[in-house]
């Protein structure tokens, strides 16, 4: 349930109705009983399938039947429920495995590996994956082959490739490897700007105003993210005053996007939707996206919160892979297929392949010798298995 912090703003031309927040509370207008047989219908829905419909090979198993389900769409006509009429009818999903979800792996990915994964979340149908990162060696020696990933995707089709740039020299040595569109990182909180970037906001923003001009003059498209943006390890709670700042300066400069990530995962509703409402009155809505880590098993539920406001891109790893080398307890970002999931099951269109995508999966985490941190890939694997000894 939302937090009472916080309420009282929602009565300011906002477009965001209290009685929209609670989706697991019944709707006072009938009663409990009929709520609870609409779930379990929805629920009979989203599972009939199971059984039905083409194989899903590779990682998945022989398995007749998980491609029906782990790709069925259904249109948001089909729900009575008010809450989930008012979230977007499409969702760009930004693919940060390649690069945030492996920086903090401490064994080095071999190059091949992260380009045949990048080459299978393209094929998924993802529309944008942040494929590396040209930061010092010294500071992230898992990305330090940046310059051999883009040579080797260089004739991919179907997808962008940001990449994140933290300065005017990465920015100059990403576009001379090929890169068609950078990112730019700066913090919510003073104190883990200086840990993650070595710099005060003021001067990172400064440092990045040379970036976007440069990115300008060669008509390449800069991306900002926002680190700490309910939460820091440091400082503790991140007013959403300090997030608007930051996300109106990276926006005036010249940003095409503004990435709000909960980089230790801390986030509720409670805490997102007023810093969502700050961020929102200085910068248009269809500027922002979130990025949310699952530290506390938060994340999906800031998802929908944040859909609901007007939100339609979401940052997102498959198998759940990440963290923050400066962040200490940070654990992965959610997880792409459990995104996927659950935009399919409200009826929101992504184009994305959600079998192929769990083979992404599946083959990212054989390599890091772990379990998918997906719990939807984790449950279809299961329900395939099961279906194949039938």
């Amino acid at each position: 349930m939302l937090a009472a912090r916080g309420l009282h703003k929602f009565s300011r031309s906002s477009k965001f109705l209290l009685h929209k927040l609670v989706p697991v509370m019944p709707n006072l207008e009938e009663p409990h009983c009929v709520t609870l047989e609409r779930e379990a219908y929805l629920h009979r829905r989203q599972t009939k399938n199971v059984f039905q419909g083409d194989m899903v090979n590779g990682a998945l198993g022989n398995a007749r039947g998980a491609s029906c389900l782990v790709n069925r769409r259904y249109s948001t006509a089909e729900f009575t429920n008010k809450f989930l009429r008012s979230i977007p009818g499409s969702v760009k999903i930004v693919e940060v495995g390649p690069r945030d979800g492996l920086q903090n792996e401490k064994e080095i990915v071999p190059t091949a590996v992260k380009v045949e994964l990048i080459k299978m979340l393209v094929s998924s149908g993802l529309p944008v994956v942040e494929a590396t990162s040209f930061v010092s060696p010294k500071w992230v020696p898992q990305l330090a082959d940046a310059k051999d990933v883009m040579e080797a995707i260089r004739n991919v089709e179907g997808s962008r490739f940001p990449v994140l740039t933290p300065n005017l020299k990465g920015f100059e040595a990403a576009v001379a490897s090929g890169a068609k569109e950078v990112a730019i990182f700066a913090s919510a909180s003073e104190s883990f700007s200086k840990s993650n970037i070595n710099c005060s906001i003021e001067d990172s923003l400064t440092r990045y105003s040379e970036v976007t001009l440069a990115a300008k003059k060669v008509s390449i498209p800069v991306r900002g993210y926002i680190s700490c943006v309910v939460g820091c390890p440091v400082e503790g709670m991140v007013t959403p005053a300090k997030v608007a700042y930051v996300a109106k300066e990276l926006y005036d400069m010249g940003c095409y996007e503004i990435s709000l990530g909960d980089t230790i995962g801390v986030g509720t509703p409670g805490t997102v939707i007023p810093m969502l409402e700050s961020v929102m009155d200085v910068v248009p809505v269809d500027k922002l996206a979130v990025h949310f880590h699952d530290t506390y098993g938060q994340a999906l539920s800031n998802i929908l919160a944040s859909l609901q406001m007007g939100i339609s891109t979401v940052d997102s790893s498959v198998s759940g892979l990440g963290g923050c080398p400066y962040a200490k307890g940070a654990s992965g970002n959610v997880a792409t297929e459990d995104v996927v999931y659950l935009l399919n099951g409200v009826g929101v269109k992504t184009n994305v392949n959600l079998g192929k995508l769990m083979l992404a999966g599946a083959f990212i985490s054989k390599h890091l010798g772990r379990p998918s941190g997906s719990k939807a890939a984790v449950a279809l694997s299961k329900a395939t298995a099961h279906a194949s000894k039938l």
